[in-house]
């Protein structure tokens, strides 16, 4: 008889105790931040969906983005979702493909030493996107990890390598070519090479992108151009065996590097 009260109550005991695990877990969490109340929605069904109470939610909008919360409504359909969306910048967004392609694209690149031209070629999209895949013997291994590192660059290897006396003063000029549409864009405009890095053997030079009109609010993007030299020991000529083009932090990958030349002043 004692068993058989023991289980016809134990239906009721789980229910009293359900009931006070869920007013221990509504006083907690308005105290958690966003990331922990999150992580609890993980834990099993019953934690989601109290957690999912847009009322912990508006707490955490309260302290985050105060006004938000003087509204009868969200701005958004629910202050879950407003956080999920605002909380922190995202780091990685998803580009579409870019509409150019390395095949429709030529570089012009032209280098002067003061007034004499030392090095004037037309290269292929395809021939800078694959870059250079096997540094020339004798590279130092700060100028070969910065080959390597997986950020893209567009490299091209020098073949005659060409020397340069440091007291010279050395420019470049780079302009871009689209063969599917003949327009050209400008990317660096006779910029000096003014720093030569000893430690990474790199001689650097940089110019503002120029974008078209359409774009009128992104500015301040450089390019930069790298002479990739070699330790020949005459600390008065640098013996130049490469080129490399990127834009820094601006576009690392090939598909934003694609973007941001299809944003330049075609011509």
């Amino acid at each position: 008889m004692f068993l058989i009260r023991i289980k016809s109550s134990l239906p009721c005991y789980i229910s009293i105790w359900k009931m006070i695990w869920e007013e221990v877990l509504k006083v907690i969490f308005p105290l958690l931040e966003g990331v922990d109340l999150a992580s609890c929605m993980a834990v099993c069904k019953q934690w989601r969906d109290i957690a999912q109470d847009d009322y912990f939610w508006k707490c955490l909008c309260a302290k985050r983005w105060p006004s938000t919360c003087k509204t009868p409504n969200p701005p958004t359909d629910t202050y879950y979702e407003l956080y999920r969306n605002f909380y922190k910048r995202p780091n990685n967004r998803r580009l579409l493909p870019p509409r150019l392609s390395f095949d429709v694209l030529e570089f012009f690149i032209d280098i002067w030493s003061e007034d004499r031209l030392i090095f004037s070629e037309v290269v292929s999209g395809q021939v800078l996107q694959n870059g250079m895949k096997n540094p020339p013997p004798g590279t130092i291994n700060v100028l070969s990890y910065h080959l390597e590192v997986p950020e893209f660059k567009m490299t091209l290897p020098v073949e005659p390598r060409f020397s340069i006396p440091i007291s010279h003063s050395v420019s470049v000029s780079v302009l871009v070519g689209r063969k599917d549409s003949n327009k050209v864009a400008r990317i660096v405009n006779k910029s000096v090479f003014d720093y030569i890095d000893r430690t990474s053997y790199r001689a650097l030079a940089f110019d503002y992108l120029d974008f078209s009109p359409l774009h009128p609010f992104v500015s301040g993007i450089r390019a930069w151009i790298s002479l990739l030299f070699m330790d020949d020991g005459n600390d008065g000529v640098i013996d130049v065996f490469g080129i490399v083009m990127d834009f820094c932090d601006a576009a690392n990958t090939k598909d934003e590097v694609l973007w941001l030349l299809d944003l330049l002043d075609w011509k």
